[in-house]
């Protein structure tokens, strides 16, 4: 069953097991309420009439006009009532005639029967036992009961009545029940498609990209389901990018490989055929192998920050120490190129807590891609002061090519080169900045690159905690 089905389903189910439940504690409520209700108003009739009685026996003195007294009451459906009745009795009476007929029957003390307005029970007959509601008749003048006022004995008009009342309300409750029920369906269906078009479409896309082709989903909303297609989409992008990432790195890869290899073939056979010296050729394979190394060895530290293998060594460092060694390690290759590389430290820096090994990595990257981005006459500063008294900065600045506004968000990704680099011939695999990021983060600082364009140089800005 798909999940469309399964949320219209549930929702019905929900709707349906509510609207019952509500019917149904509903109905019994309101059955046992009613009950209450009815014998309230059975008693108030019975005491009601019982009272009329008494004033009706006192005045007359007996029984003598107690159908008199039941017609006034509404309840002269019998035979015709003792005595004489008044203008306004006889339209009382017409009035009580249509109303429900309800039977009363009238007993005396001695247990026979004074009347009966339904005429089953003749006068002076024994009283059978009688239910409904029963009051006493009581003489105002003696305060003795001298009968009881038997009302509505078998309970059938009240009951008849709550009955019908009972059905009414049951009936109405379920035509409204089956209305919300078809509403719930119509808005279950359309929620249900709401819910599982974006996760059909998700599915499609999906697949498409596990076919080789992108595609991105429509964000048409702000909720879990639009966030969950912005996410998409998201996801999406990176893949592409990574996708254009893993051709580029392909191509740098066997370019770096191709160039050192066949440099060692031809030295190779070079000295095999008499045509160089052995020292020239040792110089020019062991240079090289130097460069594949590097090669190796940026792979293998790009693989350490993937899976979370980097170790650190942290340490008290002085940094004007550790950038004056860079200073020396990357100054032939600065000369070699006619650059002039300096260094422009504080002296009062605090000590920091890094991996020097790590770090020194780090700055080399930076520093050799500042090199190599120069040209003849150019220059590179390394910088480093307190930007805060909880911050320390390392900035290697240079004159060199500079970056595009467009790459800088890049720069940083692996394996990423911009066409400048690529266009002027600059070696690399591009992944000397994404392991100076992730050796940075390891140290809990950032890094951040900054430039004014093509030909304006660029500055490299490292910021470390200093707790």
């Amino acid at each position: 069953m798909s999940l469309r089905w399964r949320i219209m389903g549930a929702t019905v189910l929900v709707v349906v097991l509510a609207l019952l439940i509500s019917v149904a504690v509903g109905y019994y409520a309101t059955q046992a309420r009613l009950g209450a209700f009815v014998d309230e108003i059975g008693d108030d009739e019975a005491l009601q009439l019982a009272r009329n009685l008494s004033r009706e026996y006192a005045a007359a003195g007996g029984w003598d006009t107690v159908d008199m007294a039941l017609s006034e009451a509404g309840y002269g459906y019998g035979g015709s009532p003792r005595g004489e009745r008044s203008e306004a009795d006889e339209e009382d009476h017409v009035e009580a005639s249509h109303r429900d007929p309800v039977r009363v029957v009238i007993v005396g003390t001695d247990g026979l029967v004074v009347t009966d307005n339904s005429s089953e029970l003749l006068p002076g007959a024994p009283a059978p036992d009688l239910g409904g509601y029963r009051e006493a008749v009581v003489d105002p003048t003696t305060n003795q009961p001298v009968g009881y006022a038997y009302v509505d004995i078998h309970q059938e008009f009240l009951s008849s009545e709550s009955h019908g009342f009972l059905s009414t309300l049951l009936y109405t409750t379920l035509i409204g029940g089956v209305l919300t029920a078809g509403v719930a369906v119509l808005v279950a269906a359309w929620v249900s498609r709401r819910i599982t078009a974006p996760v059909t479409a998700l599915t499609e896309a999906t697949q498409a990209i596990a076919d080789g082709d992108t595609t991105r989903l429509p964000v048409t909303s702000s909720d879990e389901l639009g966030r969950m297609s912005a996410a998409f989409n998201s996801m999406t992008a990176a893949l592409e990018s990574q996708r254009e990432l893993r051709k580029r790195l392909v191509n740098d890869v066997s370019h770096e490989l191709n160039t050192p290899l066949s440099v060692i073939q031809l030295e190779a056979k070079g000295l095999g055929d008499g045509l160089q010296t052995a020292a020239d050729a040792s110089d020019h394979i062991i240079e090289e192998v130097e460069r594949l190394r590097g090669l190796v060895t940026d792979l293998n530290s790009l693989a350490e920050t993937d899976y979370g293998e980097m170790r650190l060594a942290i340490e008290p460092t002085a940094v004007p120490d550790l950038l004056t060694a860079e200073v020396g390690r990357w100054e032939p290759q600065s000369q070699a190129r006619g650059l002039a590389l300096s260094l422009d430290a504080a002296g009062d820096l605090p000590p920091v807590g890094l991996d020097r090994m790590r770090m020194g990595q780090a700055l080399g990257n930076i520093v050799s891609n500042a090199i190599n981005c120069c040209e003849a006459g150019g220059s590179v500063v390394i910088r480093a002061g307190l930007e805060t008294d909880e911050t320390l900065t390392i900035a290697v600045v240079d004159d060199g090519i500079g970056i595009d506004s467009a790459d800088i968000p890049r720069v940083f990704e692996r394996f990423y080169r911009t066409d400048q680099a690529r266009s002027r011939g600059i070696g690399g695999t591009g992944l000397g900045l994404a392991i100076a990021r992730a050796i940075v983060e390891a140290h809990g600082g950032t890094i951040d690159l900054a430039s004014d364009g093509p030909g304006q140089g660029v500055t490299v800005t490292i910021r470390l905690p200093l707790t």
